[in-house]
């Protein structure tokens, strides 16, 4: 009688394009996200925001400061949520162990990048990033600007 209607939805639920702009990408992981009830519907409604986020490795483990999960007016009455808490990512051992090398001898910095739904889950996309200079961002600045001039010359002719 009817035919199931594909949903159409993306999978993302935030991007942080200032990363990109302020650091030099490297490497990129995947992690899990210990979250609470009130947070899963929050992120359904699209009320987050890890725009300037950072991951810090303690003792083995990763955990994401500052991001700002906003609760809903409906959130339950016996819970005090907190928005900005410091959540616990969930990555395998060999991964933090490589993080933790890079991090520590190799002076790179951990960001966050992504947070999407992967199969009902939440993931958060990690970048192994190295911080960008100002005139490197200048200079991706000019670069960005030269190709759009570039394209309108070619599509003129």
């Amino acid at each position: 009688m009817g035919k199931l209607k594909k949903k159409d939805h993306s999978n993302t639920i935030v991007l942080n394009k200032k990363v990109r702009h302020d650091y030099f990408i490297e490497d990129r992981f995947e992690a899990g996200i210990v979250l609470e009830g009130w947070e899963v519907k929050s992120l359904r409604a699209g009320k987050v925001q890890i725009r300037d986020n950072y991951i810090l490795l303690k003792d083995g483990e990763v955990f994401l400061l500052g991001a700002l999960i906003t609760p809903l007016s409906t959130a339950s009455t016996h819970i005090t949520p907190d928005p900005q808490r410091t959540r616990k990512l969930l990555l395998h051992k060999k991964e933090i162990a490589r993080l933790t090398g890079a991090v520590e001898r190799k002076g790179y910095t951990l960001v966050p990048t992504a947070m999407y739904w992967k199969h009902d889950l939440v993931k958060v996309e990690i970048a192994l990033a190295r911080g960008k200079q100002a005139h490197d961002k200048r200079q991706n600045l000019k670069d960005r600007d030269w190709q759009r001039q570039k394209q309108r010359i070619l599509k003129s002719r």
